[in-house]
Parts: C-alpha cells; structure tokens; sequence
C-alpha cells in the first residue's frame, strides 16, 4: 500500500485528495490545522478507518512540522502533497492598499511551508519507492500570464514557491525524488469561490492523473491538471 501524506486536508482540494487516494486504496495521511473543525474529513476518515489517519498540523509552525516528522520517522511516504494554502487577495486590494502583515502570513503558508515540509520529510520520502513531491501553485504565479496585475499578495508568493521548487527538484535529484508543480485550475473551492469552471472532482483526478505519469524528466515542471505545461 502507498502512502500520501497531505496538507491542508480538511476541505476543497485537499480533501478531494485524501478521498480519492483513499477509495485508490491507498495510505493516506491527512493532515489539518484545527481538526476539531475538520467535519468534513473527520467523517471521510470514519468512511476509511484503515485507510486515512488525522493529524494535527499547522504548516505556519516548524515545531509542529518536526514533530509530525518524527511521529512518522519509519513511515516511507511515497507522495507529499504540499496542498495547504491562503488566498489573501480576496478583496482584490489594488495598488497602494497592500496589507502587509497578510503578505508576510501568505509567505508563511504558500512559500515558506512547502520547503519546510520537503525538508522535514526527505528521510521519509527517499525510503519510498514512488518518491514524489506535489506543490499546489497556481497559474496566478506564472509572471508570463500575468496580463491583469494586481493580486500582489497571492502572485509573488506562487511565483516565489515555483522557485522553490524548482531549486528543489535539481538538489534532490540524486535522491530519485521527483518534484513538480501542479495548477489545479480555477476550481469551485471556497478558495477559488462559486464561479469556478471546473469542479473539485475534476481538478483532483486530472492532477492524479499527470501524478501517475510524471517521471525524472518531468521534475521541476510546472504542469496544469490537465497535462499542460505551464509557462512561468
């Protein structure tokens, strides 16, 4: 049985992600900041008690984050799924109304956490034999599509974890982990709001399948979920 672990499980994509792998037959290893809020994927762990185990996790906190990666010391994780993140610019500030503080917590999330995660789990993740890490970007993040402006906040964190990424994929690549960037598409979340055009649903199983396709050659790429490559 593979294992994924998952950030950011309890709700939209995240926990898309935890269902499908779960009826996939997989391990999944779900993670939450408050859990005690988490109904939605509190019940979807009832449906699959020998399949999904909670964890407490908020991704803002390197303490939590080190301590979960000792819980799972001898669990090799085959997909990390760097899913959890923060829409800061719902309000479309503009030009000239940049809300600092939000930007710095955005950073935290969106940027800071993936690295972090890939960090505290490449022990596990080497002892695997799928070795796959996911990041959640966005198309938002690409400076070549960016013919709108504004969303400072959300743009410059998503550009900022590409790098990221990137960096990633060529230092481990001695390792055989393969590290890539997937855009899940405008999706009808509570993040990506009710005028989405696509459905949860169909966003988590297109990029489930571009996971079971990626190889070596396709680390570092940033991939649409539907197999386009993203310009950056």
């Amino acid at each position: 049985m593979e294992t994924t672990l998952i950030t950011g499980a309890n709700r939209g994509i995240g926990l898309e992600f935890s269902r499908q792998l779960a009826e996939d037959g997989w391990c999944v290893l779900a993670c939450s900041r408050d859990l005690e809020k988490s109904d939605a994927l509190n019940k979807l762990a009832a449906e699959y008690p020998e399949r999904i185990t909670l964890y407490a996790l908020d991704v803002t906190d390197h303490g939590q984050i080190e301590k979960l990666s000792k819980t799972l010391a001898n669990k090799p994780i085959d997909l990390l799924i760097n899913n959890a993140g923060v829409f800061p610019d719902i309000n479309d500030r503009s030009f000239g109304q940049t809300d600092y503080d939000l930007w710095a917590h955005a950073f935290l999330v969106n940027t800071m956490a993936p690295l972090k995660m890939a960090e505290e789990f490449i022990a596990q993740i080497t002892q695997s034999s799928r070795k796959t890490i996911v990041t959640i970007t966005s198309k938002m993040g690409s400076v070549a599509d960016n013919g709108r402006g504004g969303s400072y906040i959300y743009r410059s964190s998503k550009s900022a974890v590409n790098m990221v990424i990137k960096s990633i994929a060529i230092d481990l690549e001695s390792n055989d982990i393969i590290s890539v960037l997937l855009h899940p598409g405008w999706v009808r979340t509570d993040m990506g709001g009710p005028s989405g055009l696509i459905s949860v649903e169909q966003s988590v199983s297109g990029m489930l399948s571009v996971i079971r396709e990626v190889t070596s050659a396709d680390s570092g790429k940033f991939i649409a979920y539907d197999g386009q490559i993203i310009p950056w």
